[in-house]
This record gives structure tokens, C-alpha cells and sequence, in this order.
């Protein structure tokens, strides 16, 4: 059998040693259960297993709410803490596929940003023509002029 892959959000932990990482009772997170602030996963035996993920949020929903937060704006927080963790999730994703299509096609064209904002090809070795483009270089690589 292969060996299941555990990372953050992998549910290890019952609600008394979530409660215990979190420091909070498990009164409290059974509340934040119930009105869908953290939900922890459930096993077959309907029983909470809570993440890393989960354990972290807790501890951000403690100090958000000694800071003053209502609970609805500790859920608005941390609705805007996992949209920007998906958007830097999918930032690196796109640029390691730049990376590969860099390795993978070193002929790439050179373009320049023209001032009405369009790209313009450019050939290799050639400047703009207008001080306010810009032109979009590789580091590393000198460019001779023809």
C-alpha cells in the first residue's frame, strides 16, 4: 500500500488536541463548526479531524478576535487569506510553465510594449524608437546590433 502523502490540510488531529494546539476549549470549536468558521473533516465514524490548516485558522481566529473582530469579519479575513493563497498558488504555477516554455523554446521573439500599449516585434539587436517603450529583455543574453 503507498504511503498517503501528508501536507497542511491532511485531517490528523480530534477535537480535544486541536482544541489543545489552538488553545481554546473544544466547546469553542464545536461553536465555530456549527456557524461554518473552520469545519474540520469527518471521519466515517462522523467524528471532527481537524488539519494543520484548520489548527492555524483557529489560532488566527483567537488573535483577530482579541484585536476586536467580529466573527463575521474574522470569516470575511480568512475567506481573503485563502483567495490570496490560491492566487499565489496559481502565480508560481504559471511561472514555472514559463520557465519550461523558456527552456523549451530559446528562439522566443523580443517585443517592445509600443506607447499606445500594444506589442510590437522587434528584431533581435534593434532598440525602440521612442524613449517612453519599453523592451522586454532576457538577462544573461547580449543582443547584437545588425
Amino acid at each position: 500500500m503507498a504511503n498517503p502523502q501528508i501536507d497542511r490540510f491532511t485531517p490528523m488531529f480530534p477535537i480535544a488536541g486541536a482544541a489543545e494546539l489552538a488553545e481554546m476549549h473544544p466547546q469553542t470549536l464545536r461553536q465555530y463548526d456549527r456557524i461554518g468558521l473552520v469545519v474540520p473533516q469527518r471521519t466515517r465514524g462522523n467524528t471532527r479531524r481537524y488539519s494543520l490548516h484548520d489548527v492555524s485558522q483557529l489560532q488566527t481566529i483567537a488573535r483577530l478576535s482579541a484585536e476586536g473582530l467580529s466573527l463575521e469579519g474574522i470569516r470575511r479575513v480568512l475567506q481573503l487569506e485563502d483567495r490570496v493563497r490560491d492566487l499565489e498558488d496559481q502565480v508560481h504555477d504559471l511561472e514555472r510553465a514559463l520557465a519550461q516554455e523558456r527552456m523549451q523554446r530559446p528562439e522566443r521573439r523580443v517585443f517592445a510594449a509600443g506607447s499606445a500599449g500594444a506589442a510590437v516585434t522587434l528584431k533581435r539587436g534593434t532598440r525602440t524608437k521612442r524613449n517612453a517603450d519599453v523592451m522586454v529583455w532576457q538577462p544573461g543574453v547580449v543582443w547584437k546590433s545588425e
